[in-house]
């Protein structure tokens, strides 16, 4: 998303929020927030008895349809809240749109298949499973895996950052995305997504609050405040009654104010707009939320797993130098090295053979009759098999051990243990059932990711990085990225086991990781934060896509989490104890002349009934609007502990409602006093 789209005036949103805001009158768009529909039912109901007072020249006609005008004016100010809260994302959705075009791109009938071959096609008819070819100045038409070359791609448009990155067949970084261009070299793409079901086209639908669910917090609130709205309507349905035995009359519109300022119109009004507004904060941390449940449930995460390669770490392990054993020529060893790497696509792989070219001047090429073995999670080896009998493997120690049944030298030995306790991972070689040398590969750990871990750690999650490097290598990894455990030689079923234990537990979890292998658990964990830079399954199986690929963005997610929660409940813990101070308001103002002890009730000393109740409806719009910011920003999120927070929210909110009220009804009230209004 572009910085310009983050940065949008605000201001220039008002107007669209204002027409939207009548738009949203339709029965069956209010009918969606129960307590402003009821609160519309209401307004319509004492506007024609306003009219039908005005009409028979009844006194007090004009107090009716003030009523009326002021409960329209507070479901207009509901449908504003929400309006612009859906206008923000709005605006980034077409920012986003923009980024869309249709093109005509080069489709490939097999990935080996020559450019100068291909077939022309638009960009809206590519099927997933086919190919296509695209070179720099290009745009990437869809959603797709490299599968071929590696390429500088622009992703501006998507993640807002200038510099490009490199994306390349093999490894965890072959996910590309629609919209973004590549600025050198080409590659060719197996397309993922189907027509209109891009990464694209479903950020633009997010954004938009289009496939916005509720959230199970959210539907409670809602069924609490349906219950609430019930209780009223009885009380208020009941009153005529008490108001006859005593020998008074209560005019239809009283009792339509009379419930519409009970009933917490203050949240219902912006319970959709705060949930809007936190997806929104997302957005602007450059998170995709594909689910608010995700994100309330990210502001309760106990427990965060990260896979190391290219979330803690760059990812790009690069062979820095070649070790033999013992009585091994220099030579022999890179030679092995090269053809135990020249079918591995990986970027480790590609960096032995260039490391081995560097010492050799050149490397093999494919021999005739040479069968690839692929690595895989469970034998963490991969080599070559010529037709000559001869076998070359590279791996995991442990693996290259158990394969060959040695063990490595101990010069050889102790320079593998050096290698894993500075943080590098070695690899053993092997030609047959004899142990060549190993491999130094190096990684880097991202920079600033130790001290955002403190952060989390002082937020009371425990970090957890999950690797299949062995445990010396993991452990120097650890301590330098500053996780609190780690689970080393991980495979995908031990990742999942572990974030069923944590579960089992009570804890919530969630993962962060970029690759295939990253998918299981991913989808298992409560919160799953695939980095964009990742492979299309590892973003499919996530809830939560990071388009920065940092994984300490949890700390973002995590505060906007806690801060959604904070401010529904601050809003709600608001909106009933304002409903309190109405009461004083519009009650005695009711049966005063029935009951004269009433009036000691008065205590904020109104002018005359119909004054009281005029101020009391007035308020209830005008502190809906006046709140509108705070939904839309978001009460502020301090680190604590749940006891102080409730502690902090009920003085500031809870005092809060039940003080405003007084203040603001009698200033309402002196106003209309002064203009001779009531």
């Amino acid at each position: 998303m572009s910085k310009h789209a983050k940065t949008a005036d605000l201001s220039g949103l008002y107007p669209a929020a204002i027409r939207e805001s009548f738009v949203k009158l339709k029965p069956r768009a209010l009918w969606r927030n129960p307590v402003i529909f009821v609160t519309a039912v209401a307004a319509a109901m004492t506007t024609v008895l306003g009219l039908r007072d005005l009409l028979a020249g009844t006194t007090g006609a004009g107090t009716s349809l003030h009523v009326s005008a002021w409960l329209w004016l507070c479901v207009l100010f509901a449908n504003f809240a929400e309006a612009l809260a859906e206008g923000r994302g709005k605006a980034r959705a077409d920012t986003l749109r923009a980024t869309k075009s249709e093109t005509r791109v080069r489709l490939l009938s097999e990935p080996d298949e020559s450019p100068g071959h291909a077939a022309e096609v638009l960009s809206t008819a590519l099927r997933p499973g086919q190919y296509v070819h695209v070179a720099a100045g290009e745009i990437i038409p869809t959603d797709g895996e490299a599968v071929r070359g590696v390429a500088s791609v622009n992703e501006s448009a998507i993640t807002g950052e200038s510099a490009p990155v490199i994306r390349e067949s093999g490894g965890d970084r072959s996910g590309v995305t629609g919209g973004t261009t590549i600025v050198s070299d080409w590659l060719v793409i197996r397309v993922t997504a189907e027509p209109g079901k891009s990464f694209l086209d479903r950020m633009i639908a997010l954004v938009e609050g289009a496939e916005r669910q509720k959230t199970p917090n959210e539907i409670a609130l809602n069924i609490l405040l349906v219950g609430l709205t019930l209780i009223f309507l009885f009380v208020v349905v009941t009153l005529p009654a008490f108001a006859s035995y005593s020998g008074t009359t209560i005019p239809v519109i009283v009792l339509g104010a009379l419930f519409v300022t009970l009933i917490p119109t203050t949240i219902g009004g912006l319970l959709s707009a705060i949930g809007i507004a936190g997806m929104d904060r997302l957005v602007k941390a450059n998170v995709i939320a594909k689910s608010g449940r995700a994100v309330e449930a990210a502001g309760d995460v106990d427990t965060l797993l990260l896979d190391k390669t290219g979330t803690i770490t760059f990812g790009n392990r690069m062979a820095d130098a070649l070790i033999p054993a013992p009585g091994v020529d220099m030579r022999r060893l890179a030679e092995a090295a090269a053809l135990a790497s020249l079918a591995d696509e990986t970027p480790e792989g590609k960096s032995i053979v260039d490391k081995a070219r560097e010492l050799l001047g050149s490397v093999p090429v494919m021999p005739e009759g040479a069968e690839a073995v692929a690595f895989t999670a469970q034998t963490r080896l991969s080599g070559l098999d010529l037709a000559d009998g001869r076998g070359f493997r590279k791996g995991a120690t442990d693996a290259v051990i158990r394969l060959t049944g040695q063990t490595p030298p101990q010069a050889l030995g102790a320079q593998v243990d050096a290698i894993a306790r500075s943080g590098g991972t070695p690899l053993l070689v092997a030609e047959g059932g004899r142990i060549l040398g190993a491999v130094h590969l190096k990684d880097i750990v991202k920079p600033g990711v130790r001290e955002r871990f403190a952060e989390l750690r002082a937020m009371g999650i425990r970090t957890v990085m999950i690797t299949g490097d062995n445990p010396l290598t993991a452990a120097a990894i650890a301590a330098e990225a500053g996780v609190d455990d780690f689970l080393a030689e991980a495979t995908p079923e031990m990742k999942l086991d572990l974030i069923r234990r944590e579960q089992a537990g009570g804890r919530l979890v969630a993962m962060c990781g970029d690759g295939s292998n990253d998918a299981p658990a991913l989808a298992q964990a409560d919160v799953g934060v695939a980095m964009n830079v990742g492979t299309p399954a590892a973003k499919e199986a996530a809830n939560l896509i990071d388009l920065d690929s940092d994984p300490t963005k949890l700390i973002e997610v995590v505060l906007v989490g806690k801060q959604l929660l904070i401010s529904r409940g601050a809003l709600t813990t608001f909106s009933i104890a304002n409903d309190v101070a109405k009461y004083f308001a519009i009650l005695p103002a009711i049966f005063v002349a029935a009951y004269p002890g009433l009036g000691a009730l008065n205590i904020m000393g109104l002018a005359s009934p119909s004054s009281a109740i005029l101020s009391a409806v007035i308020f209830n719009a005008l502190i809906l609007v006046a709140l509108v910011p705070l939904a839309l920003r978001g009460v502020r999120y301090r680190p604590s502990t749940a006891a102080a927070l409730l502690r902090r929210n009920l003085l500031i909110y809870g005092l809060g409602g039940l003080i405003v009220p007084f203040v603001g009804i009698k200033a309402i009230d002196l106003t209309l006093v002064a203009l001779n209004l009531a």
